[in-house]
């Protein structure tokens, strides 16, 4: 309990679901919680009071939260976020990008400004977030931060192509990142949730019949996976799965592969595409060396 008493956690997205399950879940350990929502709608429309909720659900159980109601998608709005950590309780210690919407359709029926406006919230508000917290963390050489990615970026799914690429974006933004925060003590990493939320009330065949989700879907069952990645023996650079109360680890393998030498054709490839396929025996690549 005392490893995240009195740490500083933020989280965008947590005025429902997964991100305020993450904000409970933090507050019950002593951490003091910033809860960003803007409190719109699933495709990122309105605003309300969702932070306010779960503010006040915080502060009942005894905890210590402040709200801030800024999009993410907005460098300014992003950048408050922070400041507001900052305003409040001096310093950001953690903090979960979890912010998200949806605009599902085939490609094909997709417009353009559908699929930026995922991209927006999605990559660049946690990209947004992370670059005003990312100062602070590596001056005072501390720092836990998570990506919320989704199998439906990491193995793909049916009509979101623009919430797919914003989810696999953020393993490529969590790889450089790990490698860039980690002599300053920065561990970065990625969540692949699975729970009934109202984002997933969206997905046709996913819609919830009662006001509660399902014990086996209940975003609650995730949140152990963020307090770990959070934790002070975090791993880094990790993806972990989280649902139903099952916990996995995925990650990037590369097969031994053809090795064919400089001049290679199409033609000298063809013959060895069987071996090129090929993934038995596939292990992860070594990373990068980190540039200083």
């Amino acid at each position: 309990m005392a490893e995240f008493d009195g740490k500083v956690a933020v989280i965008t997205g947590a005025g429902g679901g997964l991100g305020r399950c993450h904000a409970i879940e933090f507050a019950k350990r002593g951490a003091k919680v910033v809860v960003n929502d803007l409190g719109g709608r699933v495709d990122g429309t309105g605003a309300g009071d969702a932070a306010d909720r779960v503010v006040a659900e915080i502060e009942a159980g005894g905890g210590t939260a402040v709200a801030n109601k800024a999009s993410v998608s907005d460098p300014e709005g992003a950048r408050s976020i922070i400041q507001t950590a900052v305003d409040a309780f001096g310093t950001v210690d953690i903090l979960v990008n979890n912010a998200g919407i949806l605009r599902d359709k085939t490609f094909k029926n997709m417009t353009i400004e559908d699929f930026d406006m995922v991209m927006k919230v999605h990559m660049s508000g946690t990209a947004y977030v992370t670059h005003a917290a990312w100062p602070i963390m590596y001056e005072k050489n501390y720092g836990r931060i998570v990506f919320t990615s989704s199998g439906s970026g990491i193995f793909g799914n049916f009509g979101q192509s623009n919430y797919g690429a914003a989810k696999m974006a953020m393993l490529g933004f969590m790889n450089v990142l790990a490698l860039e925060g980690a002599s300053h003590n920065i561990r970065v990493n990625c969540l692949a949730p699975g729970a009934s939320t109202r984002m997933t009330d969206t997905v046709p065949g996913r819609e919830q019949t009662a006001a509660e989700p399902p014990a086996e879907r209940h975003p609650q069952l995730v949140s152990p996976a963020v307090l770990f990645m959070c934790s002070e023996d975090a791993p880094n650079g990790a993806v972990i799965h989280a649902a139903g109360g099952r916990f996995s680890r995925s990650e990037i393998v590369v097969n031994e592969g053809v090795d064919l030498g400089v001049g290679a054709t199409y033609e000298d490839l063809k013959p060895h595409a069987q071996k090129l396929m090929d993934m038995t025996g596939a292990k992860p690549r070594e990373r990068i060396r980190r540039r200083r």
